[in-house]
C-alpha cells in the first residue's frame, strides 16, 4: 500500500448485532436452546467503513444513530478506529438500529434487521456533505438506508467523476436509472441473481450474470462467491479470481470486509484485478473469526 491514505466516503446503515450462536436455526414453531451470546457493533455500512480504516483508509462515514445506548457505543467505536465522524448524526426520535443474529456450528447465519434510525438518514445529509464528496477517493454504498438517499448519493458522486462502488446488499429492485452512475457493483450470488434472474453456481452462470449487469449500464462488474473466489468482469478481464480454501467459523462481516479492502486498493491506484486478490485475502481473514467488525483484520495481517 502506498503511504499516502486514499480518502474513502462510506454512506450507509449502522446496527448492533445481536449474536446468539447455536447448532441449528430453528424451524417455525421451534423454540431451541442457544449457545453463547454476543453484543457487536455492525451494519452494513458501519462494518465497511470499520474495514477501510482498519486496511489503510482514511474514512469518512455518512450515517444516522439513534439518540440511546447503542448509538452512543457506535459513535464511541467509530472515533476508536479513527473514522471521520463529523457527518454522523443522532436522532432523538428513532431507536438505533438492530440485528438479530443466530450463526450455526458451519458458520452460516440468519440475520434480521430493524433499520431504526437507518431509514431517517435523509437526502438532506447527502446535499449538505459536498466537501466529503469532493475529497473523496472512492465512494461505497449499500442498501441498508433508504433507496432516494443511495440514488441521490450515486448521482452526486457521478456528477462530480468520483468512483462509486455500490454493493447492493440487501437485493432489492433498483431503478435502472442508478445503474449508470456506478463505477463498480458487487453484488454476492444471491443479490446477482436478484438482479438478473440468473441463479449464479459458477463461472459460467457468473459470466451470463454479470453480462446482463453490463447491459444494464454498468462498466465494471464483481461477484463474490464465497469459498469459489470473485468473479470479475471488465472489458479486459472475464473469469474467477479463486481465494484461499479456509474452515469458516462465522461469515458475518465477509462481504462487507471485501468491499471495504476493494475500496482501499483501488483508492490507492491499484489494477482491478489486484484490488480484488487484495480483498479476498481480507475477507478470508475475516471468515475465520466471529462477529462483525470482530471480525474485520488490520492491515498488518495481510
Amino acid at each position: 500500500m502506498d503511504k499516502k491514505k486514499p480518502k474513502i466516503l462510506v454512506i450507509g446503515s449502522a446496527n448492533m448485532d445481536m449474536v446468539i450462536r447455536t447448532d441449528h436455526f430453528p424451524v417455525p414453531g421451534e423454540t431451541i436452546m442457544g449457545g453463547e451470546f454476543s453484543l457487536i457493533p455492525g451494519g452494513k455500512g458501519a462494518n465497511q467503513a470499520v474495514a477501510a480504516a482498519r486496511l489503510g483508509g482514511d474514512v469518512c462515514f455518512i450515517t444516522q444513530l439513534g439518540k440511546d445506548l447503542f448509538g452512543d457505543r457506535n459513535l464511541e467505536n467509530f472515533k476508536r478506529e479513527g473514522i471521520d465522524t463529523s457527518l454522523i448524526t443522532q436522532n432523538p426520535d428513532q431507536p438505533s438500529g438492530v440485528a438479530l443474529i443466530t450463526v450455526d456450528n458451519s458458520g452460516e447465519n440468519t440475520i434480521i434487521v430493524a433499520p431504526g434510525a437507518n431509514h431517517t438518514l435523509s437526502e438532506a445529509e447527502i446535499s449538505s456533505a459536498s466537501k466529503a464528496f469532493q475529497q473523496a477517493d472512492i465512494i461505497l454504498v449499500q442498501l441498508e438506508i433508504k433507496l432516494p438517499v443511495v440514488v441521490e448519493a450515486c448521482q452526486k458522486a457521478y456528477g462530480l467523476g468520483k468512483r462509486v462502488i455500490l454493493n447492493p446488499a440487501p437485493a432489492m429492485d433498483l431503478p435502472e436509472s442508478l445503474f449508470r452512475f456506478l463505477y463498480l457493483i458487487v453484488p454476492n450470488e444471491t443479490e446477482a441473481e436478484f438482479l438478473t434472474g440468473i441463479k449464479v453456481i459458477g463461472e459460467a452462470s457468473a459470466y451470463q450474470a454479470a453480462s446482463r449487469l453490463r447491459n444494464m449500464g454498468v462498466q465494471r462488474i464483481i461477484i463474490t462467491m464465497g469459498a469459489l473466489g470473485a468473479f470479475l468482469f471488465t472489458d479486459s478481464f472475464q473469469g474467477i479470481i479463486p481465494t484461499t480454501t479456509v474452515e469458516a467459523i462465522d461469515t458475518t462481516a465477509a462481504g462487507d470486509t471485501f468491499c471495504g479492502a476493494l475500496a482501499v486498493a483501488l483508492g490507492t491506484g491499484k489494477n482491478i484485478q489486484d484490488a480484488v486478490v487484495f480483498a479476498l485475502k481480507a475477507a478470508t481473514l475475516s471468515v475465520q473469526r466471529f462477529g462483525a467488525q470482530t471480525s474485520i483484520p488490520y492491515l498488518e495481517e495481510l
